[in-house]
């Protein structure tokens, strides 16, 4: 038998038998106690969590400020006016999407291959340059519905006779511009051949060493390579060499703008945007201004 403390009608201690049954109810009565508690705590946080979640969604709805994140060296989707100025295709498309969407465009410039990590980061909110939708990056970031298609071509100097391959670049020097899907073609289908494959910070400096003859050819976006470099002065001497490269799982199939997964409200908000420019024409009037065939596709 367990004895506990009492007092009697004086007040003096007294003691009282204290049954085994009667114990394990007052413990029981304690853990039900304990156990309450421990559900409110509990209740309580969820409560609080749900509560921020609620907030942040509603904060985020309210892109008032859109800050783009692109690498100005890819004319004609993006590059510097001779005032320093950033001039382009996606230049263009960013304003007009802003300008639908009754916010401001802000233009962060970066280097393509920090771009994701910079949008992970909140550095920016979207990458705008011509970035391809690949099953790779998909599974970091997300995209809106497609802006622009270009396949990827070859560059090397006219009458050379090399080809896309890895037979006929075994042994040259081909140069790709870092974090780009032609990087990661060459790397994957040339580069264990033995073809040297060089990567670059950005495109100027890929055709800067083509021009110097430290390259033999460069891989890039076909048309920024045609209109962006075999169009201009620098160009001279050079051209394609074979055919469209296609490769739908590393080359992707269409560019878009790049998203973080939970900006769900600001994709939908962008792909509403972006289906009026359509619908109303300034899409295609944007385009024009840059390109001589259907940069958008079927």
């Amino acid at each position: 038998m367990i004895r506990s403390r009492n007092v009697n009608e004086n007040g003096l201690p007294q003691t009282r038998p204290l049954t085994l049954s009667s114990a394990f109810l007052a413990f029981a009565g304690l853990l039900d106690k304990l156990r309450r508690s421990a559900q409110e705590r509990v209740a309580a946080i969820v409560l609080f969590l749900t509560l921020m979640s609620w907030s942040l969604c509603g904060s985020a709805k309210d892109w008032k400020v859109i800050r783009f994140g692109v690498d100005p060296s890819y004319p004609p989707f993006e590059s510097k006016a001779a005032d320093g100025s950033l001039v382009g295709f996606d230049i263009d498309l960013g304003n007009a999407l802003c300008a639908k969407l009754n916010a401001k465009c802000v233009w962060v410039e970066n280097d393509f291959d920090g771009m994701i990590p910079a949008l992970q980061a909140r550095k920016i909110d979207a990458v705008l340059s011509d970035m391809s939708v690949t099953e790779k990056r998909l599974q970091q970031i997300d995209f809106t519905e497609k802006i622009s298609y270009s396949p990827t071509r070859m560059v090397a100097k006219a009458g050379s006779n090399l080809l896309p391959t890895a037979e006929s670049l075994r042994g040259k020097n081909i140069g790709v511009e870092q974090g780009t899907i032609q990087e990661t073609y060459a790397k994957i289908y040339f580069e264990p051949h033995g073809v040297n494959v060089v990567s670059y910070q950005n495109q100027d400096q890929v055709y800067a060493d083509l021009k110097s003859g430290r390259l033999d050819a460069s891989l890039q976006d076909e048309a920024q390579a045609s209109i962006g470099f075999l169009r201009t002065p620098e160009g001279e001497g050079f051209g394609f060499c074979g055919p469209e490269l296609q490769d739908p799982k590393i080359l992707g199939s269409a560019a878009a703008i790049g998203l973080r997964k939970v900006d769900t409200d600001l994709k939908n908000a962008l792909n509403n945007a972006l289906a009026e420019l359509l619908k109303d024409g300034s899409y295609q009037t944007i385009a024009k201004k840059y390109f001589d065939f259907n940069i958008y596709g079927n």
